[in-house]
C-alpha cells in the first residue's frame, strides 16, 4: 500500500486534477439522459455513470495498489471493505449535485478525495459547468484552476469570521434540523447552493459556515473536507469531535463546516 505523505500528494496533484477534468468532458458530452432513481430515491444519469468510468479507469491507472470507492458501484461489504480506515483509498462522487445538472443549474461537481487512515488528505472538486477546480492537500495548501487552458492556480484561504457570516445551504435537500441551527445564528446571510461548490466557497473565503445537519454520503463530503481544511478551516461533527469515514453505512450523521475554526 503505498504511503502519501505531503510530497506524494503534490506528485499526484497535477494527475487528479486532470482526471476530473476528463470527467468534466464526459458530463459534459453525455447530459442528462436516462435519468432513473436508485433503490436509496437517489436519481442517477447516464452522465454520472459516464464520468465514474472515466474517474475510476484514470485512477487505476494512476495508482493501481489504491482501492476505490466510487457512489455508482458502492455496494454492501464491497465498499466497506475498501475503504479499511487504516489504509489509504479514493472516495470518488463522480456527479455531485445531480438535481442540479438535471434542473439545468451550474452547480454540480466531480469530487475526488484521496483519505489516509481514515482521513481526507487531498480534496479535488471540479465544476465542469463553470470551467473551475478547487484542490487542497491538507497541510499544505490549496488553490483554484480553470479546468482548461494554461492558466496558473490562484491561492485560496478561508478568512476570520464576520460580524454577518455567511452561510451555505443545500438548495434541494434543506432539512429541518439545519434550519432550526440557522436559527441560532440570526446575524447571518444565508446563500443557497448545489453540490460541494458550498465547500469551495468556505475555502476560497467566499463563505464561512456549512452545517448539515441530516445524513449525507461519505463521497458527498470528503473531498470538501480536504479543501476547506486545507485552506485553514475545518469540517467537524456538531460537538467539533471529528468526522467518522469509513462507517458500515458510508453515512456522515452530520457536519458543520467553518472557515474560521477558532470560533465555535
Amino acid at each position: 500500500m503505498p504511503v502519501f505523505d505531503i510530497a506524494a500528494c503534490m506528485a499526484i496533484m497535477d494527475n487528479l486534477t486532470a482526471i476530473a477534468a476528463r470527467a468534466a468532458i464526459a458530463i459534459r458530452q453525455s447530459g442528462p439522459r436516462s435519468v432513473r432513481r436508485k433503490a436509496d430515491g437517489s436519481l442517477v444519469t447516464t452522465a454520472d455513470e459516464a464520468s465514474e468510468a472515466v474517474i475510476c479507469q484514470g485512477l487505476k491507472d494512476l495508482a493501481p495498489d489504491v482501492s476505490i470507492v466510487s457512489e455508482e458501484q458502492a455496494a454492501p461489504g464491497k465498499a466497506r471493505a475498501a475503504s479499511d480506515r487504516s489504509g489509504s483509498y479514493f472516495l470518488v462522487d463522480p456527479l455531485d449535485g445531480t438535481r442540479e445538472f438535471i434542473a439545468g443549474r451550474d452547480e454540480f461537481t466531480v469530487n475526488i478525495a484521496l483519505l489516509s487512515g481514515g482521513t481526507p488528505i487531498v480534496g479535488i472538486v471540479a465544476a465542469p459547468a463553470l470551467e473551475l477546480c478547487w484542490r487542497g492537500i491538507v497541510g499544505q495548501s490549496a488553490d483554484r484552476v480553470a479546468l482548461a487552458g494554461n492558466a496558473s492556480p490562484t491561492a485560496i484561504h478561508t478568512r476570520p469570521r464576520p460580524p454577518k457570516p455567511v452561510v451555505m445551504i443545500s438548495r434541494s435537500h434543506l432539512d429541518p434540523n439545519t434550519r432550526a441551527y440557522l436559527e441560532t445564528l440570526p446575524s447571518s446571510v444565508t446563500e443557497a447552493r448545489g453540490s460541494s461548490i458550498k465547500f469551495c466557497r468556505i475555502a476560497e473565503g467566499g463563505a464561512d459556515l456549512y452545517p448539515r445537519l441530516a445524513p449525507t454520503h461519505d463521497w458527498d463530503v470528503a473531498a470538501g473536507h480536504a479543501i476547506v481544511a486545507a485552506a485553514g478551516g475545518a469540517v467537524t461533527a456538531a460537538d467539533r469531535s471529528p468526522v467518522v469515514y469509513g462507517t458500515r453505512d458510508l453515512l456522515i450523521p452530520l457536519f458543520i463546516a467553518t472557515g474560521d475554526p477558532s470560533r465555535p
